[in-house]
């Protein structure tokens, strides 16, 4: 990424510029291997798993390929990178990372989230709700007891 500050994401979900600049969701330029990335208005755009950006011009055939430009993809060490306020990883000396050959993309493939919710919100209520039961149901059998007792 560019401006100013070298940042990573693992978010893949970049939209285009008015510009045609390929972004970050806050806004921010991705950078290619060769610098910005631009993608040429009415084309569809595919992404391949070494992270080679192509377009096709919309309505034309597919040997119409075109590369704007390949993501610089790169996986530094954990122990030297800094998560960010705006979601974004930064090395700890604020220098550029390498790119990584090895590294490959999922195209047509978004990281997200496994967990649900509001299921987890309405399973930990229901839970709480029959630890309330039970424990109602032991103070009742401990009176019974005590009552029973005497």
């Amino acid at each position: 990424m560019e401006n100013r500050t070298w940042a990573y994401t693992r978010n893949g979900s970049f939209p285009v510029s008015p510009d045609g600049i390929l972004q970050t969701r806050s806004g921010m330029n991705v950078a290619g291997d060769a610098g910005l990335i631009t993608i040429p208005p009415n084309t569809e755009v595919t992404v391949a798993k070494d992270g080679t950006i192509s377009t096709v011009p919309s309505g034309l055939s597919p040997n119409q390929v075109a590369v704007v430009g390949r993501i610089k993809l790169v996986n530094p060490p954990e122990d030297q990178m800094v998560r960010g306020d705006d979601g974004m990883f930064r090395t700890r000396d604020g220098k550029p990372v390498a790119a990584n050959v090895a590294v490959t993309v999922a195209p047509g493939n978004l990281e997200s989230s496994n967990v649900n919710t509001v299921e987890v919100m309405v399973n930990m209520i229901s839970m709480a709700r029959q630890f309330d039961m039970q424990m109602k149901m032991l103070q009742s059998a401990d009176n019974n007891a005590k009552q029973a007792s005497k």
